[in-house]
């Protein structure tokens, strides 16, 4: 046997895998079929593959990956040949720095390595997986159409999927979903996402057709369309990935995904809801590596410094504003990153949570279960916190125990949803909560919206109607503003990303005085602006004036306010 096959055993035999009396078949088999030791365990079905490579991949020192969790780019794959691929069962993850991730079984096999590193023209490094799994994603991405189109023609049309047209139950869409064409076409919706740096993919079927749509920079654009008998499978592809029940049409679901792409961990949430048509698909993307620090929010100067004392106060409330899609959770997130340390205990409570943050114990409400933000902060009180984040603020119970939390040597973090900072302080007096209490507790409020920035590759000078300038109340008629023509790179849309527009509400005595008189929020504004408050609004055009985004955003995001 050789030394490879001889530690093979051995670790299998020191973790209790490989009783004495499989040991002797399979030292019987290795003899009769002058085969490996990993192969006579396989083909005597003595382990599952997966456990077995998992084990060798150790002995190596080599990482075992789980290729369902990746999303591998076409342009990746065609670096190796597809005869390559076939003959030595390998297939390329990612390229990164010029340094090729090559999955293979056999990692032993030096004359296959050297071939693969001759035709990428690249260093390799290797990683580990199956046989079978490899072998499925190389059919995935080999021999199958390279275009939206073309995939979903050959999903149509090879023989397997015949059964598309009559696809029916969850299970039938379930055997569908695991034909090559299907995850294809699947994986390249993600992909596309991905690209696009989209926030959100709709997948929406039609009566005829079913509709893919993505949310960049928060508009909506359709991607492609694909024959409507597709739909089952392709929804049920994203299904089984979120580990939701199948079999299950008639009553929404939600899920989530855990992926893999250019070495980047990636979630996505996903959530399924019955229509007339058939299941619609939403899913939200989420870079798990992609949290940003208060640096990058895009604050001014000052309401930088007065949101970094806030933050780092030793108890009382900060609550962030906005609507959805608003950017609150990032910024929730920036500010927990940047007072984050081992001498803190932070805890959250959100719905649902988002991104997983190092050494912060967060929960996801579940009020089937009875957990719900109320009864769920009440027990982190008895966590020894020093720091809370509740996700929302969406009744008055909720908002009496994090005002008692704040009250009682306790930093609390949370959300509503209200048009402006001064907003906030009603909104918690129509919950019932008594002026005494706002007063006493809360610190500070940061109101926010999203604006799309300018495309730098294609910024210019902008004629600004009269109009726009009268709207946002703009006196001085010289001022320079900016555009994006459109380009390629922003899809001639003139824009590319986004960033945040601000106004934060410090609690200074005379706020607290208007709070104890019930004050309206008109009333409170006015006090705190001429306390040199920066409101949203002209944080958005000193922002346009700069050349980050255009008064026509800053008009749309505020025109409410």
């Amino acid at each position: 046997m050789k030394p490879q096959d001889e530690k093979l055993i051995g670790e299998l035999q020191m973790r209790g895998l490989l009783p004495e009396e499989q040991l002797r078949r399979v030292n019987d088999e290795v003899m009769k079929s002058r085969t490996t030791a990993k192969e006579a365990i396989l083909k005597l079905n003595l382990m599952k593959e997966e456990d077995l490579v998992f084990v060798e991949a150790e002995i190596l020192g080599i990482p075992f990956v789980d290729l369902t969790e990746y999303l591998i780019d076409d342009s990746i794959v065609r670096l190796v040949p597809e005869k390559i691929a076939k003959s030595h069962n390998v297939i390329p993850l990612f390229c990164v720095n010029e340094v090729v991730t090559l999955c293979v079984s056999d990692p032993l096999n030096i004359l296959a390595l050297d071939e693969v590193r001759m035709a990428v023209g690249k260093e390799i490094d290797v990683v580990m997986s199956t046989r079978e799994g490899i072998r499925r994603t190389i059919d995935q991405h080999y021999g199958v159409g390279g275009s939206f189109e073309e995939v979903a023609r050959s999903a149509g049309m090879n023989e397997p999927d015949r059964r598309l047209d009559k696809v029916q139950s969850g299970r039938d869409a379930g055997k569908a979903a695991e034909d090559p064409p299907i995850i294809k076409l699947s994986n390249m919706i993600l992909l596309q996402a991905l690209q696009e740096k989209a926030s959100d993919i709709h997948i929406e079927p039609e009566e005829q057709m079913s509709r893919v749509r993505m949310r960049v920079d928060g508009v909506m654009h359709e991607t492609f369309t694909f024959p409507k008998k597709l739909h089952p499978a392709v929804a049920s592809r994203f299904k089984i990935m979120a580990k939701i029940d199948i079999t299950e049409t008639r009553k929404p679901q939600d899920g989530k995904i855990r992926l893999k792409i250019q070495n980047k961990d990636l979630d996505v949430r996903v959530s399924t809801f019955p229509t007339v048509h058939g299941e619609n698909i939403v899913m939200r993307l989420l870079e798990r590596s992609h949290l940003i620090g208060l640096a990058e929010l895009g604050f001014q100067d000052r309401m930088a410094g007065q949101f970094h004392e806030l933050i780092r106060r030793a108890y009382g409330m900060i609550l962030v504003t906005g609507p959805t899609g608003a950017g609150k959770t990032t910024s929730l997130y920036a500010a927990l990153n940047t007072i984050n340390s081992v001498d803190k205990n932070i805890i959250t409570l959100e719905d649902p949570v988002e991104y997983e943050l190092e050494m912060i114990r967060q929960t996801q409400v579940n009020p089937k279960a009875g957990l719900t933000f109320a009864t769920g902060l009440r027990s982190i009180l008895r966590q020894d916190p020093d720091v809370i984040l509740v996700g929302e603020i969406r009744d008055g119970e909720t908002a009496e125990v994090a005002i008692q939390a704040a009250l009682t040597g306790h930093l609390v973090f949370s959300t509503l949803h209200t048009n402006d900072a001064c907003g906030a302080v009603t909104r918690l007096m129509d919950m019932g909560v008594e002026p005494f209490l706002i007063s006493s507790s809360l610190i500070g409020v940061l109101a926010q919206r999203l604006v799309r920035t300018i495309c730098e590759k294609c910024r210019a000078p902008a004629q600004v109607s009269a109009e726009v300038r009268q709207r946002l109340g703009i006196v001085d008629s010289q001022a320079t503003f900016f555009h994006g023509k459109g380009c390629s790179h922003c899809r001639q849309t003139g824009y590319d990303r986004r960033v945040g527009i601000f106004e934060l509400l410090m609690i200074s005595d005379t706020v607290k005085r208007l709070i104890m008189s019930r004050a309206s929020a008109s009333e409170i504004k006015q006090a705190a602006c001429k306390a040199s408050m920066i409101t949203m609004r002209a944080d958005g055009i000193h922002k346009a004036e700069k050349g980050v985004t255009t008064l026509e955003e800053v008009l749309k995001a505020t025109e409410s306010d």
